[in-house]
């Protein structure tokens, strides 16, 4: 059960996608079609992140990363936190692997949510497309209100959550040498 538990989600998708195949042969065609573009999409995204991500947590020191993004890092963490988010391109799913290296390097539990938030509302490809599709004042007003939820949701969030439970996160992605946060 052990091997099958981390694989779940996905047997459960095929064994739905098999029923409704065998139910209704043309929506179910239509279904497994989504279902393996979806999955080829994500193996053309994972591959390079998955190799920054040894780059960077082969090539980054944690002094670096804790000096820069760690507990003490103040506003400097933050506005890191940002421009990373902003300037990062790909979807969501590939921000994960990127946090556990943050929080693996010793990034601050703050400044990995607005990581995270930034990635997820603030890229910049997304900001252009919006000033042509909507207009400046929209994208602008947009870009800001999503910067100030993202603060207050990162603060609340990291307030919300305690100790206790950030250490056990932080345990999930600790280094070898079994060294958390």
């Amino acid at each position: 059960m052990k091997m099958v538990k981390p694989y779940l989600l996905l047997i459960i998708i095929i064994v739905i996608d098999v029923v409704l195949f065998l139910n209704d042969t043309t929506t179910g065609k239509q279904i497994l079609q989504v279902t393996a573009q979806n999955f080829i999409q994500m193996l053309s995204v994972l591959p390079p992140i998955f190799l920054l991500i040894g780059l960077l947590d082969v090539w980054v020191p944690r002094e670096t990363i804790i000096k820069f993004l760690g507990e003490n890092s103040g506003i400097k963490g933050v506005f890191l936190s940002i421009f990373m988010g902003v300037a990062a391109a790909g979807p969501l799913y590939a921000a994960f692997p990127v946090v556990g290296i943050m929080m693996k390097k010793g990034a601050r539990f703050t400044n990995v949510l607005i990581f995270l938030g930034a990635w997820s509302t603030m890229k910049i490809p997304m900001f252009l497309f919006e000033i042509t599709s909507l207009g400046a004042k929209f994208a602008v007003t947009r870009w800001l209100l999503s910067l100030v939820g993202i603060l207050i949701i990162a603060w609340f969030i990291d307030k919300l959550i305690g100790n206790k439970e950030k250490h056990a996160i932080y345990a999930k992605h600790a280094d070898n040498s079994g060294s958390q946060k």
